[in-house]
């Protein structure tokens, strides 16, 4: 696999340069703020047709406003909460009603470190919005991006899933105490795993789905957290050779050229960061994954389990 040209320090402007995405329907959860809003900006600049989805009304409508201005043509929103199953169901159905295809979805929405709690349907809240939630409105758009021919499908993972593996014998915290560090890092490995299951369930219908982490950015995603907290991602950050956080542009550019980019077209099932292919973690350096998060058979039990915890079984056929 080739590397891009592209940097740590690039843009989501830099990553879209010259790219046009005209005819393009794009599909970005946690949309309202942040990396996923810097996202739709950049890709609405290029002619993407944007769907952004959040749970917060009142933020969403902002959220358009801005874009507006900015010059965005082709916006339109969903209410949807990813801790309801219910709502995901709801939104899902709306989107399809409108678009029979979709180009990319980006899994951009989620919760971090936050106290133990439940969503609407009873599972612990960072692996339930982050993962369960995302699993559904995939699975339920796959056949508008099937019908697109060559669709991507983009994870936010973490470079927190090195806090932990995911466990299967316990994903919602009823046997064992809660650590909302463990739950996120948990919750992180879940997104990366994702990726590798669905590419391989779904790479024969044009659709291809990447890990992507992003990298350390100051946005709402923090809103859990205390001081001590911060000092402590400091912390790690310098014992990993991390000069600092990015900035929001910076943090979105990974997801778009994962969404957009010519540079990994007939590439899925990777763990991408920086704007690169990202190799196995090592010890004393910086960057990389742990090999937990992206084996086929811990993705393979991931998905059995979700499906599971749905209590529905998803088929892929033919395009």
């Amino acid at each position: 696999m080739s590397q891009s040209c592209f940097s740590a320090g690039s843009t989501a402007d830099d990553v879209l340069q010259a790219i046009d995405l005209s005819g393009r329907v794009v599909v970005i959860t946690g949309a309202s703020s942040g990396l996923g809003l810097e996202a739709a900006r950049a890709m609405g600049m290029r002619g993407a047709s944007l769907v952004l989805v959040a749970r917060n009304e009142k933020k969403l409508a902002g959220a358009l406003e801005m874009l507006t201005q900015e010059g965005v043509s082709k916006v339109e929103s969903i209410v949807l909460d990813l801790s309801c199953l219910s709502s995901v169901r709801t939104g899902a159905e709306e989107i399809l009603q409108v678009h029979q295809k979709i180009d990319v979805l980006l899994n951009n929405a989620g919760i971090m470190a936050c106290p133990l709690g439940r969503t609407a349907d009873g599972f612990e809240q960072q692996f339930g919005t982050n993962h369960l939630g995302h699993f559904l409105l995939t699975v339920l758009l796959m056949p508008a991006l099937a019908k697109a021919g060559q669709a991507r499908v983009v994870n936010l993972s973490s470079a927190g899933h090195k806090i932990a593996a995911f466990d299967f014998d316990d994903p919602n915290y009823l046997q064992r105490d809660y650590e909302k560090w463990q739950a996120y890092g948990e919750s992180k490995t879940a997104n990366a795993l994702f990726a590798i299951g669905l590419d391989q369930r779904v790479k024969h219908l044009g659709v291809r789905s990447f890990a992507v982490h992003p990298g350390m950015i100051a946005t709402d995603l923090g809103r859990h957290l205390n001081a001590e907290d911060f000092k402590a991602l400091a912390d790690s950050a310098a014992d990993s050779g991390i000069s600092g956080y990015k900035s929001i542009p910076q943090g979105a550019a990974t997801s778009v050229w994962a969404a957009c980019h010519p540079d990994l077209e007939g590439q899925g099932g990777v763990y991408l960061e920086d704007c690169r292919f990202a190799g196995l973690a090592q010890e004393g350096k910086d960057g990389g994954y742990m090999g937990y998060a992206v084996e086929p058979l811990l993705a393979d039990k991931l998905w059995q389990l979700s499906e599971y915890l749905l209590e529905q079984h998803f088929e892929f056929g033919s395009r």
